[in-house]
């Protein structure tokens, strides 16, 4: 896949040689296709080349001989074979909420299928896209997530166990296969574990796709306990952090108590 972002639909309306096709979600607000090739334009100006890798690769170079938007990324994932077990994780640093851990399995033809998909590192996508892409995911490939929240997080005496935890158990429930870990400090499971991984592997990126994902919706839910918007990091949350105890919520449910920022922010 590549990925186009200031993009405009009147801006493609250069192209030549490409049908109309019926918009999927909300949140696209142009959809062309050419034999091999489909242009999805998002209402964020994102536009994404997804399909055959040649001819991604032809109408992206078409894309910047007329000037349409700005090239940002190009996934290039290993070649691989046989089953792969890709595992990653999200809200790790996030203030609140507790623990998002994704796995996703393929194989040759299905990891073709991915590619077409357009599936990319999670954190090239806004929000809008993850959440439609992780349904395309999830109806494609087997996958598995664990979700753990605040309470359970906390209740936890080692997060690195916990979370060498919750990737065994995502790649046990999709064995057998090669387990491929988006390596994290002190992670001891999988068969390979790699930085990065996200960008290396597709499997890897489906799952942090996924993993975001649910990040998302537990946010949510949270939220909606809260009764006002939970924010997502770690930088802008001392206001959030002041709400909840204006609102006398229990931090326990919501935060990682043993977050510095929390820490100080509770003495």
């Amino acid at each position: 896949m590549v990925v186009f972002e200031g993009v405009t639909k009147e801006s493609l309306q250069k192209l030549k040689g490409f049908s109309n096709e019926k918009v999927k979600t909300i949140y696209e607000e142009l959809r062309l296709k050419k034999a091999g090739v489909t242009l999805v334009l998002y209402t964020s100006g994102k536009l994404s080349v997804q399909g055959n890798a040649e001819e991604v690769q032809k109408a992206a170079k078409e894309l910047e001989k007329q000037g349409i938007g700005k090239q940002v990324k190009s996934e290039l994932f290993r070649k691989e074979s046989g089953w792969i077990i890709g595992t990653d994780e999200s809200l790790k640093g996030d203030t609140f909420g507790g623990l998002v851990v994704a796995g996703v399995k393929a194989d040759n033809l299905l990891r073709e299928k991915l590619a077409e998909l357009g599936v990319a590192d999670s954190k090239t996508l806004a929000d809008t896209e993850i959440l439609v892409m992780a349904e395309k995911i999830k109806r494609l490939v087997p996958c598995e997530v664990r979700s753990v929240l605040a309470d359970e997080y906390n209740r936890e005496k080692n997060v690195t166990t916990l979370l060498n935890r919750l990737h065994q158990e995502c790649a046990n429930y999709l064995l057998p296969g090669k387990h491929i870990v988006d390596k994290f400090p002190g992670c001891s499971v999988g068969d390979v574990q790699e930085e990065k991984a996200e960008s290396k592997y597709v499997e890897v990126a489906a799952a942090s796709i996924l993993a975001r994902a649910g990040a998302l919706q537990q946010l949510d839910y949270l939220s909606a306990l809260a009764g006002f918007r939970i924010p997502k990091g770690s930088t802008h949350v001392k206001l959030a952090l002041f709400e909840l105890k204006e609102r006398e919520l229990n931090f326990a449910k919501f935060v990682k108590i043993d977050f510095k920022n929390v820490k100080e922010f509770l003495k």
